[in-house]
């Protein structure tokens, strides 16, 4: 089956609210991820327990690098929408501005869309 391209005008916003509201819940992950751990802190020995200790020593700055990532992938996204918007707008604005121009009834214009030369 052939797939088409079918964009809704709020597409790529509703992405961003959702990439939005995933990168506050990523960093938070992060942070519920170290305190789910902790019980088993005692348990570790030797370089899993200095790895274990550099992590949870890491776990803001972790979640700030991830939730500073999505964000710029939130801005990138915005960027893309007011992007997608203007063009749909200059494409509306171009065809409005020249559909008055074309005689649809000319024989000329006629041969032009089925190939032939006039």
């Amino acid at each position: 089956m052939v797939g088409t391209f079918n964009m809704t005008q709020n597409a790529l916003l509703d992405l961003g609210k959702r990439s939005e509201t995933e990168s506050e819940d990523l960093g938070t992950l992060v942070r519920q991820l170290v305190e789910a751990a902790e019980p088993l802190q005692n348990t570790f020995n030797g370089p899993a327990k200095g790895t274990f200790n550099s992590f949870k020593g890491k776990t803001d700055m972790i979640a700030s690098q991830l939730n500073g990532a999505l964000g710029a992938i939130v801005g990138s996204i915005s960027g893309q929408n007011m992007s997608f918007v203007q063009g749909a707008e200059d494409g509306a604005d171009t065809h409005k501005s020249t559909e008055g121009a074309t005689d649809f009834s000319d024989e000329t214009f006629l041969q032009r869309i089925a190939g032939h030369n006039a």
